[in-house]
């Protein structure tokens, strides 16, 4: 993999997105993206929007909220209904998952299509938490318009009407998302207030440079890694000195092209 990367890098799985002895049941789901998505909204249920959708956080207390490799999480879907994932689970059929795991999914429908994919790690501006709320998408490579469409595979009906968003969940506009190293970036130039984006109440550039290694990592096919364990960091390592601010400046300046060149210093986080 060099290190300026073309879409065509991002045709094939990766760990994560693999499908592996699972890939014949993805096969079946429909051929366009919107129809993907809807599928998902019937195999999956979000953590938040549990109760939203009239179920008892109770009935899913058995599972893990944390993010699944693709072909695990098929394994699942098929352990609690053997029936062809085009078939909609009711209630407590669907298996728990966060933004992240709709995504892997549709990144791993793509790409099993031969259309190149992948995940992004940013900050959303539709969702009624923090004004840039951290969130994962997927965006595919769409070749006749020459351009990266961003696709937000959680959304529904449901969000449509309680968050009341105008836009089309399969090409969301790039000024309702914003990655991790666009994120970074406004951040260091003043256009946002760090305090305005991250995770409930975990903000800041602590947050920001959180989202900017896991965008990165995602870039370079590693769509979960240590760098998810941010709730671990103590205050000492929530503060940047300039060293860490420069070091994150350069990250971001060299953007996506410098992912794969960067995924050795950022295995580690600073807490581990």
């Amino acid at each position: 993999m060099t290190e300026r990367a073309t879409p065509d890098d991002y045709a094939g799985q990766s760990v994560f997105t693999d499908p592996g002895a699972y890939a014949a049941s993805i096969s079946s789901l429909p051929p366009d993206i919107p129809a993907v998505c809807r599928a998902l909204h019937g195999l999956l249920i979000h953590e938040a929007w549990i109760e939203r959708q009239g179920l008892d956080p109770a009935a899913f207390s058995g599972q893990s909220r944390a993010t699944l490799p693709v072909a695990q999480r098929l394994q699942q879907l098929l352990t609690i209904d053997l029936r062809p994932l085009t078939v909609a689970r009711l209630g407590t059929s669907r298996a728990l998952a966060t933004c992240r795991d709709f995504s892997m999914m549709l990144c791993a429908v793509l790409r099993h299509r031969g259309v190149p994919a992948r995940i992004r790690c940013g900050f959303a501006r539709y969702f009624s938490g923090n004004p840039y709320d951290d969130h994962w998408v997927c965006e595919y490579w769409a070749g006749d318009e020459q351009r990266w469409v961003l696709v937000d595979a959680e959304l529904d009906e449901l969000h449509r009407r309680l968050l009341k968003f105008d836009f089309d969940p399969v090409d969301v506009p790039r000024t309702a998302f914003i990655t991790g190293i666009e994120a970074w970036t406004l951040c260091r130039s003043g256009t946002i207030d760090p305090a305005q984006l991250g995770h409930g109440p975990t903000t800041g550039l602590f947050f920001a440079r959180v989202n900017l290694a896991r965008d990165l990592l995602a870039l370079a096919g590693i769509e979960t890694s240590a760098w998810d364990s941010w709730r671990e960091a103590d205050e000492s390592h929530r503060s940047l000195d300039d060293a860490a601010l420069s070091l994150r400046d350069g990250m971001a300046q060299r953007g996506e092209a410098g992912a794969f060149a960067n995924t050795p210093s950022l295995r580690v986080p600073p807490w581990r």
